[in-house]
């Protein structure tokens, strides 16, 4: 048996909640779960025809990142970034996004 550690103490029961929420971390399902609420926040923020031409990416830090199908709507979507952080941060207030970075890219 290891030592354990005298400053830490005995170890205490964990509640599930706890052990659920660190299960899911080490598995990456909360992010899946984020991707997936940030995708729907972004259909419904710019609508299902621009919404087919983009891919919402990761969130690094408060910037999410959109791959877009082509230059001219990133320039449309540049000239609109205030309204579309409102908007997601009207649907998704617990991500607080800051900032969208907008990159033309392939969509898979």
């Amino acid at each position: 048996m290891a030592k354990r550690d005298r400053a830490s103490g005995p170890r205490r029961p964990q509640a599930m909640a706890e052990v659920l929420s660190e299960l899911l971390a080490r598995r990456g399902y909360a992010r899946v779960e984020a991707s997936e609420q940030l995708a729907a926040a972004w259909r419904e923020t710019v609508g299902v025809r621009l919404a087919d031409c983009t891919l919402p990416g990761r969130m690094r830090g408060r910037t999410l990142e959109i791959v877009v199908e082509d230059s001219t709507l990133v320039q449309e979507f540049t000239f609109r970034k205030a309204e579309l952080i409102r908007g997601l941060n009207d649907r998704l207030p617990d991500q607080n996004v800051r900032d969208l970075r907008f990159r033309v890219g392939p969509l898979s």
